[in-house]
């Protein structure tokens, strides 16, 4: 089968399940302007996945906000850095049961079913590309170089969304519900420890998550700080660009060896997750965030091959300075001095740190606020995130908050601890879009409960007319 085939075998199979039917959501008026029924903020592959769920479901007023130009959602094309895709290869995600809109089906299209078997996992720029042919092939309403800056309440029900960026259809846009898939950092911020943000200029030093010109750094030597698999996905990208030493920081006695992600795919824990009691989600991520992930194999044994490669455990940094024009970093091995430093400490998730949530954030319930955790476990980057509906929704500490919050949901990395591997996790997508969808049109329907069953009651279109037409 030729791409051309697939694409036309996607329609056809759209068309088996009746997708682009007549829309149920009843239309909103307002005086400022068109209201969309859902905004979608973040066009990677969450807020594709679920821009193409809503529309199974006919809520078809549906728009997809991306600050990014078209073709560089997400972050394949910017600061990931890794060969591949850590996700086995065959775990379903954003194809919500369509066999034609698989990643296997649009590899296969171009190199057959012996280019399936012949990959180990996906390959980065290809995941890339099948986002690319998703949102093409199911015409999705995707509006890229706009950033959104400030949600703002008005009535129950109803946001104005202020807007930035050359693409921007306009300054402000009203949505009746919203979806943050804004990825993973979309609910706090990327972290840099403040020994290096306080004690070193900015221009000797990167986060993971930014643009770094590694071509400037040939022949250089450099530090990484982190032992998670991006900070070895960095340092091989790093030597592959011509460095000449990359210094990986582990504060860990060992590596981690343990990725309880792969047990979670098999038992159930990723499905099923929003069923378990508070304690045991916060114990289960609890124990998640202990073991961080470990590099894939295949990402390490690239990384120790090069030269250049240096790997320190049990090397936490004490003290960073600057000498001239080179960082010095002290650990309990002793001291050394490189030429630029790179930060994998991965992020810190709190709604405070949100400046488009500035107006609502004091509202939103955390679960430090709804949950006192045992002493041995408790920890306030867990107590920082938000306390989430299993529909991905906010939830207020305070009545004022519970209209202000109503229809804004968070379907980013900041939803881990009340909904589990779900929103940036290509392992739980396939489970959490059809939870965020049902309660995002569950929530229109209600808020349109008195008009809908008005309709209801007044309906009188006559469907059976035989008996009438034998009387005449």
């Amino acid at each position: 089968m030729s791409l051309e085939q697939l694409n036309a075998q996607v329609q056809r199979d759209l068309s088996y399940i009746a997708f682009g039917g007549a829309g149920w959501v009843q239309p909103r008026s307002h005086d400022e302007g068109h209201v969309h029924d859902v905004a979608i903020i973040g066009g990677g592959q969450s807020g594709l996945g679920a821009a193409f769920a809503l529309m199974k479901e006919r809520v078809s007023n549906v728009i997809v906000l991306d600050e990014n130009p078209e073709g560089k959602e997400g972050p394949w094309e910017t600061y990931a850095r890794m060969n591949t895709l850590r996700t086995p290869k065959h775990l379903p995600s954003i194809d919500l049961g369509v066999p034609s809109l698989t990643f296997r089906a649009w590899w296969e299209a171009q190199a057959g079913a012996e280019g399936w078997e012949a990959i180990d996992k996906i390959p980065r720029g290809d995941w890339m590309s099948y986002l690319r042919w998703y949102r093409r092939v199911l015409n999705l309403p995707v509006v890229n170089e706009t950033r959104l800056t400030l949600v703002e309440p008005l009535e129950k029900g109803l946001y104005r969304l202020h807007l930035e960026g050359p693409g921007a259809p306009a300054p402000q846009l009203l949505a009746r519900k919203v979806i943050l898939a804004t990825g993973i950092q979309g609910g706090g911020e990327w972290h840099v420890p403040p020994l290096v943000s306080r004690h070193v200029p900015r221009e000797l030093y990167a986060h993971t998550s930014e643009a770094i010109d590694f071509e400037a750094l040939r022949g250089k030597r450099i530090a990484v700080l982190g032992g998670g698999a991006s900070a070895f996905d960095n340092a091989s990208f790093a030597l592959a660009a011509g460095v000449a030493e990359a210094h990986v920081f582990v504060r860990r006695p060992e590596l981690p060896r343990i990725n309880p992600i792969r047990q979670m795919e098999h038992s159930g824990m990723i499905e099923h997750f929003p069923r378990l009691s508070d304690e045991d989600k916060y114990a289960v991520m609890a124990h998640f965030f202990k073991h961080n992930q470990p590099p894939t194999n295949d990402t390490f044994q690239r990384a120790a091959a090069w030269p250049g490669f240096r790997l320190h455990v049990g090397a936490p940094w004490l003290a960073v300075r600057t000498e001239g024009e080179r960082a010095v970093v002290t650990t309990p091995q002793g001291e050394e001095s490189f030429d630029f430093l790179v930060v994998s400490t991965g992020l810190l998730t709190d709604p405070a740190l949100r400046p488009e949530l500035r107006l609502v954030e004091r509202h939103i319930a955390r679960w430090g606020d709804r949950y006192e955790a045992p002493a041995d476990i408790a920890s306030p980057v867990l107590d920082a995130h938000p306390y989430l509906t299993p529909g991905f929704a906010f939830t207020s500490r305070d009545e004022e908050g519970a209209s202000r919050l109503h229809g804004l949901h968070t379907f980013n990395y900041s939803a881990m601890i009340s909904c589990g591997l779900s929103a940036s996790a290509l392992s739980g997508m396939r489970h959490a879009i059809p939870k965020l969808v049902s309660e995002v049109a569950g929530g229109l329907f209600l808020d349109d409960r008195e008009r809908i069953l008005d309709q209801f009651y007044r309906y009188d279109e006559l469907e059976f007319t035989g008996w009438m037409d034998s009387l005449s």
